[in-house]
């Protein structure tokens, strides 16, 4: 596949620029973070680089295989006809719709970085504005992977109630999002389409799985389309990762725990330092974990899980990038936070 000319209309997710200009943000970062890694393969000890390097080199230890699923997944969305993903999600207007893309956030087992491709693909293919938003605000740090560490770390009881409570903000944010849509004051998804109701997604599957013979060219295909629409998010993505891995060098994570108590200003200094740390899911899981053992404050744990999608720049920004509005970006931590800080406070009430 050729990929698309800027003088034509791309696709929604397409990193494309004007008059066929370098992506200077995607090979900039790309350019920071392989000197990174050299410096930190080196046997050298250069003041503060060192220490930038190996924060940089711990994070891509910790997030490369959920960009590199990100890029497989959303190529392979690629290959699905948009008419199952409508049969899958259901109608985008409706309480089930959201309900369905709250449980595929909850069970898809990605980590925010490979997520956020996913949602952008997701919004290309004509989910609603209210399901894309709901599938991102369940995902962060809900998948069956993490949900298992979490019980070993806090047990089962607070790990369900952290699911039980991720899923009834996304749910009640994607309900929000659904009404400010109809109303017109939110801008609904340009792709946006109505589902077929005689369509039948496993006859379709059987019939098209008859003929279907993977070759070199389907596999080729899939991380081709894969790269081409996931750098609109890679580039945010790595630029997160140099902000965050400078974060991690140089302010340590145990001076802020200190100041985490289970108070309501515990919780807003959480959701203030969930915002500037910047981990990814599976950074933020063991340091939720530690405010809910450590802290005695499990509503703090909950708020720095969650606050991992309300006050993200690099998924705001990514948002911004896919719907091409800045209202809806910046809707996200508008809608979400007030609900995190409240469910965040009863948690840690219920453990009081």
């Amino acid at each position: 596949m050729t990929s698309q000319s800027c003088h034509t209309k791309p696709e929604a997710g397409a990193a494309c620029h004007p008059r066929g200009r370098p992506d200077y943000l995607l090979y900039g970062t790309l350019a920071v973070i392989a000197a990174a890694v050299i410096l930190n393969l080196l046997p050298v000890a250069i003041p503060h680089l060192t220490h930038f390097s190996h924060a940089l080199a711990g994070i891509l230890k910790t997030v490369w295989w959920g960009i590199l699923l990100g890029i497989v997944a959303v190529g392979l969305m690629n290959k699905v006809p948009r008419e199952y993903f409508h049969a899958l999600l259901g109608r985008g207007d409706t309480f089930g719709g959201l309900v369905r893309a709250a449980l595929a956030g909850l069970l898809l087992d990605l980590c925010s970085h490979g997520i956020l491709m996913v949602g952008a693909k997701l919004y290309e293919r004509g989910a609603s504005l209210a399901q894309v938003m709901t599938f991102l605000i369940a995902s962060p740090w809900n998948s069956i992977t993490l949900t298992l560490i979490l019980i070993t770390l806090i047990g089962l009881p607070w790990t369900l109630a952290f699911i039980a409570g991720s899923a009834l903000i996304a749910i009640a944010s994607g309900w929000i999002y659904l009404v400010l849509t109809k109303r017109g004051i939110m801008p609904e998804n340009p792709n946006l389409s109505v589902p077929d109701k005689d369509f039948k997604i496993i006859a379709d599957a059987k019939q098209r799985l008859k003929t279907f013979r993977p070759g070199k060219q389907f596999f080729s295909d899939i991380v081709s389309a894969g790269w081409r629409e996931g750098k609109m998010v890679i580039r945010w993505l790595f630029l997160g990762i140099i902000i965050a891995a400078a974060i991690r060098a140089f302010i340590p994570t145990e001076i802020m725990l200190e100041y985490f108590g289970s108070s309501l200003l515990g919780i807003l200094l959480t959701l203030l330092a969930a915002t500037v740390i910047e981990v990814c899911s599976e950074g933020s899981a063991p340091i939720g974990a530690e405010l809910v053992t450590r802290a005695s404050a499990p509503g703090n744990g909950f708020t720095f899980l969650m606050a991992g999608v309300a006050t993200d720049y690099t998924e705001i920004l990514v948002i911004r990038e896919f719907t091409k509005r800045w209202l809806t970006a910046l809707s996200l931590p508008l809608i979400t936070v007030p609900q995190i800080v409240l469910l965040g406070w009863l948690m840690n009430h219920l453990q009081g």
